[in-house]
């Protein structure tokens, strides 16, 4: 092993290792499985034109002096981004430890129990500030949630106003600009009008059904919306506020004027700027819409023994369930950066909330009263933290504040707004009144002025409690919060005790390497909005991710905007749609999509305006090519589109695809790849080479992003010629093509410093170690596949008996012994494994994909749990349900108790081979009961002697 060489730190299986697996795969080489795998007429003639690969210590000397090429200036511009204080603790017991960054989404509820406490403080901590009744576990920015508000809204509108011919949604001009982008993006597709005005004026005409609010407004004035509000009440409109959570310390929830829907971003929670992220949006609405609500929403329930337990509550209501009839198609969170956002106030509590507001408002308001006394123009009457300042010319004052190393928001030649922080000090504040002084050359001194007026109305402050719990109460000091972390870090099974084998997730490796310039002030520290030639480093980086994943691709351009895989989904089929406007081709809306395909697949299509037309899948688990052809000669003058997840999402290389692809050409539409699971395709195919037009990447899979619990995530779409004049654009910062689309999320690139990470993946791995990733990723795959061989059936395989990087193995036999695809999904707790993909894509199955960064030890860890689970499975019986698979996962409290009345030992529930008693994980509930908590929704942190029957 060369050990300065990074693949061989993140490829698990060493080179003893192959004769073993390759005997048990039945090839003489792993280039004969990939022949017998992948179709010979896609596979790449010539390897990756990328850099070459850097060692780990090369790495972090090159992303450092990267680093030294942004200026970190102060930052003053807010639009809904500001600078604030990460406590240690935080940084580094969540955002630096693998226990929180590496655990993937909480579907197995028994073994994230931690994680799940944190995400019900973080929507405790929603609604108490906005004073809502519901709040889900986080969204991916403020514009995404505002866009989906609107689209909530829409959906659920009167029987009356679903008749009128025009539906109008207002937005008042005091919303952010980059949020406008994204409902201008998000209405066109569903048909509704905006009308963009001045909330004083607005007229209440037939035709509207929701409005969109911002509190404060996007220069600071704080507005007094409770007129506009019950007159919209009146009128049967729905009304949603965008909100600074800070402010919402001092100012009247808006929970508390009668609003409908309040979405917001907690990045001034402790999270990082980033370059624009990722940060957790917030989205809180009222129990009325608890089944339209985008996103999840972690509730409590109770587990077998009638012991309170946490999971993510009322599931089948999950948008992308609902396939083409959802109104969102929402498949992730911003989990890593809620946990940090509530972690940050249980450390703080309500008295550190109160006096980090406080000391942010007073410093607004003496920067406000020092600019007056030298004779500036302040503009509004009643702000938070952000003032709007007359000046003589904006472009002298830039010129002087840059010099100082400080940047504002210039709205135009004569008006600049400034918004501090929570990192803005004294000494900041005399900076900034320098600049004002050089300005007019004035020789006034900056004094402390001995009274700070106040500047919001009696009837605008805030006065009801919040963050009552106790656990808001409790953790104020490093040692009592880094020992609450570690409490529930210990409830959740993460990569760091052992292989996490999701189909179609790749829980693969997020080197060390990767996610420590994260950490790093000069990438955490640049707002989205600062000039460019102030993030040179960040510009860099960007720009090589983004050629290296064309190159990737195969493809003519990339966009990094979309910060989820089923965004990037969404954008993909935007620039389709722009393309096809482009070409007068306007009547272009049916988009076909497997049977078989991701349930995003469908709610992007009808969120892009396009009619989804479903196409058969045959006994093998490809697209069926007489169905496909009959589908497309009904629908060839409308075609736009057809989605097609390649490998497929039953694990196959389908040796038809380009036949599929060119097909679909021949009848004018465009094809969309989804990305999915690329994790088999780097550098041995690519979506060009199939005939793919457009194709989104999860970088959090593919390109080691960690899950995070659940997010961040990052989704950026690859796209052939002709699409890439149509690549999204953003308002303040010019980015995308010529015929830009608007926003597809709130910043320019999207979560930058996340972005940092597959850089540094690929970089390091370089077009040799991307390759083999891919390869072992297929071995592994197989190596199990065979392993279990005669125990489980492989639904699907090649035309060679191969399966990708991923397969799918029945459970459904398995009944006429009791026993369901979930009990053995929860047996396997009890052997130190989470479960693969559960019911996806075929009902009463698992979807196994095991990477190419776990060892071998590890895949026959796995495959003997399987094994010896099967065993076990033989045991069982329908006539007698009280066995080890029925009642897994079996706790520490059950194993410890005196009583033990099950028909089988302790040793067999809890040590059932050898290997796990070396590190025993006990999952801290037992089976959680998904029926009971959705008929008792409880999604905040009350006290459970309150409303836990048991």
């Amino acid at each position: 092993m060369v050990t300065d060489l990074f693949a061989s730190r993140h490829i698990g299986i060493r080179k003893d290792d192959l004769p073993k697996m390759l005997q048990t795969i039945g090839v003489e080489s792993i280039d004969q499985l990939i022949d017998e795998t992948i179709p010979g007429e896609i596979k790449l003639k010539k390897p990756l034109d990328l850099s070459k690969e850097m060692s780990e210590h090369e790495f972090l000397s090159h992303i450092n002096a990267l680093s030294e090429k942004n200026k970190v200036f102060k930052t003053y511009i807010g639009l809904g981004y500001n600078e604030c204080i990460t406590p240690s603790v935080i940084k580094r017991n969540i955002l630096e430890n693998p226990g929180w960054y590496t655990a993937y989404t909480p579907y197995q509820a028994e073994i994230a129990q931690g994680r799940l406490e944190a995400l019900l403080n973080f929507q405790t901590m929603i609604c108490d500030l906005t004073s809502m009744e519901l709040s889900n576990a986080s969204l991916l920015d403020e514009s995404t949630a505002a866009a989906e508000a609107m689209t909530m809204l829409y959906d659920v509108r009167p029987r009356e106003q679903k008749k009128n011919e025009v539906v109008k949604f207002f937005v008042s001009n005091e919303v952010m600009p980059q949020t406008l982008s994204l409902l201008q993006t998000r209405s066109k597709p569903l048909g509704i009008e905006l009308v963009i005005g001045d909330h004083e004026t607005f007229e209440f005409d037939e035709g509207f059904y929701g409005a969109l609010l911002q509190y404060p407004g996007k220069y600071g004035q704080v507005c007094d919306y409770r007129s506009f509000v019950q007159k919209a009440k009146e009128k049967e409109m729905k009304v949603a506020v965008a909100t600074d959570i800070l402010s919402l310390v001092l100012l009247t929830p808006p929970g508390e004027i009668g609003v409908d829907v309040v979405v917001g971003t907690t990045q001034r929670f402790g999270i990082p700027l980033g370059y624009g992220g990722p940060h957790a949006a917030f989205f809180a609405t009222r129990e009325a819409f608890k089944r339209n609500i985008p996103g999840r929403i972690i509730g409590l329930t109770k587990d077998t023994d009638g012991n309170p337990a946490l999971r993510m509550a009322l599931q089948t209501r999950e948008q992308h369930i609902k396939r083409d009839k959802a109104t969102s198609n929402i498949c992730t969170a911003q989990v890593l950066l809620a946990v940090m956002a509530g972690a940050y106030a249980v450390y703080h509590g309500p008295k550190g909330l109160e006096s980090i507001a406080n000391k942010v408002h007073y410093n607004a308001r003496l920067l406000s009263q020092l600019l007056e006394k030298q004779g500036f123009k302040q503009l509004n009457t009643s702000f938070f933290d952000t003032i709007k300042v007359l000046v003589p010319n904006t472009g002298s004052l830039k010129s002087i504040a840059e010099k100082k190393g400080i940047n504002f928001n210039f709205i135009d030649t004569n008006t600049v707004s400034i918004s501090v922080n929570e990192a803005t000090s004294r000494d900041d504040i005399k900076l900034i009144t320098s600049c004002f002084n050089e300005l007019s050359e004035s020789n006034k001194l900056n004094t402390i002025a001995t009274e700070i007026k106040d500047v919001i109305p009696y009837s605008l402050l805030r006065s009801t409690p919040f963050l009552e719990n106790e656990v808001f109460n409790s953790y104020h000091s490093e040692t009592e919060l880094m020992r609450y972390l570690k409490k529930l870090e210990r409830k959740d099974l993460a990569l760091n005790h052992s292989m996490i084998a999701l189909g179609s997730c790749t829980m693969k490796l997020n080197a060390a390497s990767q996610m420590l310039p994260l950490s790093m002030p000069a990438w955490g520290n640049i707002h989205p909005f600062v000039p460019i030639d102030q993030a040179e480093g960040y510009q860099i980086v960007l720009r090589e991710l983004e050629r290296d994943l064309t190159e990737i691709t195969g493809f003519a351009g990339t966009s990094l905007q979309p910060n989820s895989g089923a965004q990037g989904e969404y954008a993909g089929l935007m620039t389709i749609r722009a393309y096809h406007e482009s070409r007068g081709d306007i009547h272009r809306n049916i988009c076909i999509i497997p049977a078989s395909a991701h349930g995003t697949n469908p709610a992007s299509a009808v969120m892009a305006g396009m009619k989804v037309v479903v196409t058969k899948t045959d006994d093998r688990g490809n697209i069926d090519m007489a169905d496909l052809q009959d589908k497309v000669e009904i629908h060839s003058d409308n075609l736009a589109a057809l989605m097609v997840t390649y490998p497929s999402t039953h694990g196959v290389f389908e040796s038809s695809i380009k036949k599929i692809t060119q097909l679909i050409h021949d009848h004018g539409g465009q094809v969309y790849m989804d990305g999915a699971n690329m994790n088999a395709q780097v550098g041995l195919t690519n979506p060009a080479t199939i005939g793919a037009d457009v194709c989104h990447l999860n970088l959090h899979k593919t390109f080691a992003i960690p899950h995070g619990g659940g997010g961040p995530g990052v989704g950026p779409i690859c796209v052939a010629e002709q699409l890439l004049p149509f690549l999204p654009g953003n308002p303040v910062i010019k980015t995308g093509g010529e015929k830009a689309i608007s926003a597809i999320s709130g910043a320019p690139w999207g979560s930058s410093l996340v972005c940092l990470i597959s850089y540094g993946y690929i970089k390091m791995l370089g077009a040799s170690g991307l390759t083999n990733s891919t390869k072992i990723a297929i071995l592994n795959a197989n190596y199990i596949k065979n392993r279990l061989s005669g125990k489980f059936d492989v639904l699907y395989t090649g035309e060679k008996g191969r399966a990708a990087h991923e397969m799918i193995i029945d459970c459904r036999p398995f009944k006429v012994h009791g026993i369901e695809v979930t009990d053995i999904a929860k047996r396997l707790m009890d052997y130190g494994f989470h479960a693969p993909t559960v019911s996806f894509p075929v009902a009463g199955t698992l979807m196994i994909e095991p990477t190419e960064s776990e060892n071998l030890d590890e895949l026959d860890r796995f495959c003997d749990a399987m094994i010896a689970i099967r065993a076990e499975i033989d045991k069982s019986s329908a006539k007698e349900p009280d066995n080890l698979l029925k009642n897994a996962p079996h706790t520490l409290h059950m194993v410890t108790n005196d009583a033990w009345e099950f028909p089988y030992s302790r040793q067999e529930a809890a040590f059932p081979l050898p290997y796990v008693g070396e590190n025993k994980f006990w999952p801290s509930v037992r089976r959680v009961d998904e029926a009971y908590g959705d008929r008792n929704l409880i999604c905040t942190c009350i006290p459970i002697e309150e409303y836990m029957v048991v």
